[in-house]
């Protein structure tokens, strides 16, 4: 499969400022993040909240301009196109939000939602043309024609949801960052959508960067997963690999904090919790981010930022310890 994205040392910090006299503060967000995605696979983001998923998947589409980094997209550097070039990049990249209702504009009917992009792209089209692509597009989710005069509020989450992945697809693009889009719907709901977003990948072949805190949901969708903490990537490794045999301490405790449903077997499996919260990215520990939380650091964590290693084929860690 061809690279349709390949993100290099990508970095996005913020100034925040503390008034006229003091030194304003440098918040990490994001540090120095590298990954590639292929034509048609699906590449999971997780984390705790505030580890900088969102933040990393608004600098790739370069809603949010990177501090350092490249972004490339079929080669083509994104941080480095002027706005008018950018934006003709964007039929090709699109988003779905977290929250379905916030996403959407109270004051536009589910029609003038999904057919925003087309007038932004392809102000030529008619209006005969205008209605049959949006029809197509909320038919493609699973939603009819009918629904296209209401407005956000009348209709539920879910639908709410698939009037957002709707708009994102209608201009057919070839990447599709999902921020979360499940987070805020019943488990019942969350589970169609996540069965509509892998049978629209199949149908369409698109290529998606799925951001979650859920990893049940991972599992099932994604080809491979890249673990943040603090903005860092601790663990990046195909999906069956990852769940039968994470190596970085995080990766483990994220994974055993998913429920396990048999009670039998929830006793009997040694769990690794962590305990404490996420340390400050305004004032990141030294060496690994992640040692004021992990059981097994050593001095050498507190001196030394490990790298990450390939210690298997398309699995990578960044971890001192993943020997021991």
């Amino acid at each position: 499969m061809s690279t349709l994205l390949d993100v290099r040392d990508l970095s996005v910090r913020f100034e925040l400022r503390r008034g006229l006299f003091r030194r304003p503060l440098t918040l990490h967000a994001v540090e120095r993040v590298s990954f590639t995605l292929a034509e048609g696979e699906c590449l999971g983001l997780v984390g705790e909240s505030g580890c900088g998923k969102s933040t990393l998947g608004r600098a790739v589409l370069q809603l949010i301009p990177p501090s350092s980094g490249r972004v490339l997209w079929l080669g083509e550097d994104l941080c480095r196109l002027p706005p008018e070039a950018m934006r003709a990049r964007r039929r090709e990249l699109q988003i779905v939000f977290q929250d379905p209702l916030a996403s959407l504009d109270p004051r536009m009917t589910v029609f003038e939602t999904v057919a925003e992009p087309l007038l932004a792209h392809e102000a030529r089209l008619l209006r005969r043309e205008l209605r049959a692509r949006v029809a197509a597009a909320l038919a493609e989710v699973g939603l009819g024609a009918a629904l296209s005069d209401r407005y956000p509020h009348e209709l539920s989450g879910g639908q709410c949801q698939r009037v957002g992945i709707a708009r994102a697809l209608v201009l057919r693009p070839r990447l599709v960052v999902c921020d979360e889009p499940v987070s805020s719907l019943d488990v019942s709901i969350q589970a169609q959508i996540v069965n509509l977003l892998v049978e629209l990948r199949a149908r369409l072949g698109l290529s998606l960067l799925f951001i979650s805190h859920n990893l049940a949901v991972v599992r099932r969708l994604c080809d491979r997963i890249l673990v943040l903490y603090l903005g860092r990537v601790v663990e990046l490794a195909p999906t069956v690999a990852l769940f039968a045999a994470p190596r970085h301490p995080y990766t483990r405790a994220l994974i055993a904090a998913v429920p396990e449903p048999d009670p039998v077997r929830a006793r009997a499996e040694p769990r690794f919790l962590l305990e404490g919260e996420p340390p400050s990215p305004l004032a990141p520990p030294s060496g690994c981010v992640f040692r004021t939380r992990c059981p097994l650091a050593t001095e050498q964590c507190a001196r030394e930022a490990p790298w990450l290693a390939s210690i298997a084929p398309g699995h990578e860690v960044a971890c001192h310890l993943v020997d021991r």
